[in-house]
């Protein structure tokens, strides 16, 4: 791996270590562009953006196609990227392992693994022996790649906190360098997920305007990411105009490109 890379993969390491950063997910080369023109220290990948971007529902491109997507991105710019691997496109944990080994090979500095199969999670065991195989590839690799271990219960209506937590801690014993349950919002549960797994990092993605980066710093959080939503936010840009052109003949006033 190249210089550049590592180089790239040490800054995403040290981001992690004290403070608070703001991750955003681009899901092409122009979003990619203008998140890097404002000034954002790293960048992560988005499998429901790049999903809707290839016209298709998120949890549905292939292993390869994510790849080729990861490739790309990390191509695109000078910045650490962070890659959105879903569940490691295998059940077993040595396809995992093997699908991380390629997963470094596209260049990222970080990259989460998910604890859901459809609408339902794995058993804590296998969920953990998946975590702990990932972690093995990286360590084999050689490479200073960021796992993340995510656990996607709250997006199922799982709604037990503590059970995500205890899946958070299990999976940081596993090795996973930061942790990540998406749909947690309420303060004291961020709070209690920080004290868990302390002193390693957790992730929380915005969900709605009354999540503030700054109080997520007050909360003890490392990293916050936006998951879907800047790619939500340019569709729903999208069906507003073309809705306006069908039903009222004409496009809404063009806002000037900043």
């Amino acid at each position: 791996m190249s210089t550049e890379v590592a180089k790239r993969r040490a800054i995403f390491r040290g981001l992690h270590k004290d403070g608070c950063f703001v991750l955003p997910n681009p899901w092409d080369l122009g979003s990619v562009r203008r998140l890097e023109g404002l000034g954002f220290k790293a960048l992560a990948t988005t499998s429901a953006g790049f999903a809707w971007s290839m016209g298709r529902d998120d949890n549905t491109m292939t292993r390869d196609d994510v790849l080729g997507h990861l490739r790309m991105m990390c191509d695109a710019t000078d910045l650490p990227v962070n890659a959105d691997f879903e569940a490691g496109f295998a059940d077993d944990a040595e396809g995992v392992a093997a699908n991380v080994l390629l997963a470094i090979e596209t260049g990222v500095a970080g990259l989460s693994i998910e604890d859901r199969i459809g609408f339902e999670l794995y058993d804590l065991k296998r969920a953990q022996e998946r975590i702990r195989a990932a972690r093995q590839a990286i360590d084999q690799s050689g490479q200073d790649v960021v796992l993340v271990g995510r656990c996607e219960g709250l997006l199922i209506n799982r709604t037990d906190r503590t059970s995500t937590i205890d899946r958070m801690v299990a999976y940081a014993e596993a090795g996973a360098d930061c942790l990540y349950a998406p749909g947690m919002k309420e303060p004291s549960d961020i709070s209690a997920l920080v004290a868990a797994v302390a002193p390693k990092p957790v992730n929380v993605m915005l969900i709605g305007p009354e999540m503030k980066v700054a109080a997520m710093a007050d909360l003890g959080v490392r990293r916050v990411s936006t998951g879907g939503s800047l790619a939500a936010a340019a569709w729903a840009g999208f069906d507003d105009a073309v809705n306006k052109l069908v039903e009222q003949g004409h496009l809404p006033p063009r806002r000037p490109r900043s």
